[in-house]
């Protein structure tokens, strides 16, 4: 039977790295990048804490490993099946809402609200991501901080010409031990700051030939700094702080990170 989650909204058709959970942790349930960022905020975080695009909790089951008491918010009930079966395992139930970080609603507010792993860049327009900064901070208590990170658009991504087939990676298959090959194919729109890409994740056979193809799309939308703070001059947070890296380094070269938090 479908699991059921608060706030359901009206999911896209179109196929996504999200639709499916356990592949997605296939690739990524051991990818740490940031993680031991996000849970040193945890363990300083005075009250709950909010994981909006939490996917299959990454970021959320350690943390509550870890004692924190969090909630989830995704927008892909395949994510969330994921999460709440790992969760399960783990000897946790977490609140989990399938829910658009635009205008989820859930029934408290957090110390520390996380967008880890890049996920803000998935809203597409100005509206979008004024809609999702006001909605966090209507979910922030007083003095609570948001934090997320994201990609500075510089020259070694921009640069790159359109619709070039690039290897992103090749490795053995955590389930099979076959290898494993993920292709990603860009192009931009330089102007609308917007970014397409057509994901192939090809699974290998014992005699090195593709077996199996799965096809999947994203498009997201590049922030520049000074647009970034803008942004959160607008959506009303009080103060903020951007870095170039998870060690706080400030944000001074285009192939930085940028790493942000923000306070209620």
């Amino acid at each position: 039977m479908k699991q059921q989650f608060q706030n359901e909204p009206t999911g896209s058709t179109q196929p996504t790295p999200f639709d499916d959970g356990t592949l997605y942790d296939l690739l990524f349930n051991d990818f740490d990048y940031g993680l031991a960022f996000y849970l040193g905020l945890a363990g300083e975080a005075n009250g709950p804490i909010l994981d909006l695009c939490c996917g299959t909790g990454r970021f959320l089951v350690p943390a509550m490993q870890a004692g924190s008491d969090v909630d989830g918010v995704d927008l892909f009930p395949g994510m969330l099946e994921r999460l709440k079966t790992k969760a399960t395992a783990a000897g946790f139930s977490p609140k989990l809402y399938h829910a658009d970080m635009k205008s989820f609603a859930t029934d408290r507010q957090y110390s520390l609200v996380v967008i880890a792993f890049n996920a803000f860049v998935h809203n597409l327009t100005v509206e979008d991501q004024l809609a999702t900064l006001r909605t966090i901070r209507e979910h922030l208590l007083p003095g609570g901080m948001l934090a997320f990170d994201t990609f500075f658009p510089g020259r070694h991504i921009l640069g790159e010409p359109d619709d070039i087939r690039v290897l992103e990676l090749e490795t053995p298959s955590p389930a099979t031990g076959l290898p494993l090959r993920i292709y990603d194919t860009r192009n931009f729109d330089r102007v609308e700051q917007i970014q397409h890409s057509r994901m192939e994740i090809e699974f290998l056979d014992s005699n090195g030939e593709v077996a199996e193809v799965r096809e999947s799309f994203t498009t997201v939308r590049y922030i520049y700094k000074q647009e970034m703070e803008l942004l959160l001059r607008l959506a009303g947070y009080s103060r903020w702080e951007l870095y170039g890296d998870f060690a706080r380094k400030p944000l001074d070269d285009e192939k930085d990170a940028m790493i942000v938090c923000a306070w209620k």
